[in-house]
């Protein structure tokens, strides 16, 4: 998902592989605990937000939330989640991301599966800039391991065409093929287990990332070179009403492979925003 981007992160592996993301990560589409209709929200503060292993941010902290209205009876729900943007995925306006999403969630053998849709919206920004995202994430429980395998297709659209070449076409505002229409594949695997009579719970997630080789229009583009792996570790820590998060998230984009899509995937201090980071966040339920 740009999911969040979508939890996310938000998004099939054959099994469920590794964790599930921080908020900084990826966003998370929570539905409510059971009631007739129930209202659910979050919010967070992180210390960089990282979509699919990219800071879109400029590796700076920001504020994240949303809210979900659901129907537990039905596994119907629909929600609203946004964050502040900077640096790599800013088009103008209030550089804001707005994911509005939609889905069902039905129980499967043990577990359960998750299916819907988000529209990744930038309010105030240029054209060409939003987009429709599918997702499914089958979820279930293995000994102490709650894990989750997704996957997330953004079928062919302009806001994720080839339309920059590089970066120094997207900077210079010369699209090397206007109008190109391209599409995104993500896959991942999320684990997560609570250590036994802690308010402590580990977490692990891998993805992997397959869309077009360059830059879409205003230099953005959800897989930004093409085909890459992104992952991380890390750990909760739950105390009252809060949670704690620290996790470690990288990629496997090597120096040359982000080169030629500079200056748009580069910090404002000149480092790189794919490159391996501490992710501290601090978010509550409501």
């Amino acid at each position: 998902m740009r999911q969040s981007r979508p939890l996310l992160t938000a998004s099939l592996l054959a099994a469920p592989l590794l964790a599930l993301a921080a908020p900084a990560m990826a966003q998370s589409y929570d539905t409510a605990p059971p009631e007739d209709i129930a209202v659910s929200a979050n919010v967070a503060l992180v210390s960089d937000y990282r979509f699919r292993g990219i800071s879109q941010t400029d590796k700076e902290i920001a504020i994240q939330g949303g809210a979900t209205l659901s129907n537990p009876q039905s596994g119907l729900y629909g929600g609203f989640w946004a964050s502040n943007l900077a640096g790599w995925g800013t088009f103008g306006g209030s550089n804001t991301e707005l994911d509005l999403f939609g889905g069902v969630i039905v129980p499967v053998g043990g577990g359960e599966l998750d299916a819907g849709v988000v529209w990744y919206m930038y309010p105030g920004g240029a054209d060409t800039t939003d987009f429709a995202e599918l997702y499914a994430k089958l979820s279930g429980t293995v000994g102490p391991l709650s894990l989750t395998a997704g996957v997330a297709y953004a079928p062919p659209q302009e806001a994720l065409g080839n339309v920059f070449f590089t970066g120094a076409a997207a900077a210079a505002g010369i699209p090397n093929d206007p109008g190109d229409k391209e599409d995104n594949l993500y896959l991942s695997g999320d684990a997560s287990a609570g250590i036994p009579t802690t308010p402590v719970t580990l977490k692990a997630h891998i993805g992997y990332s397959n869309g077009n080789p360059g830059l879409g229009p205003n230099g953005t583009s959800i897989a930004p070179t093409g085909e890459y792996w992104d992952w991380s570790l890390g750990a909760d820590v739950a105390y009252k009403a809060l949670t704690f998060g620290v996790a470690y998230v990288d990629t496997d984009i090597s120096r040359a492979e982000s080169a030629y899509l500079l200056p748009n995937f580069s910090a404002l201090d000149g480092g790189r925003i794919d490159n391996g980071t501490v992710v501290f966040s601090v978010s509550a339920g409501f």
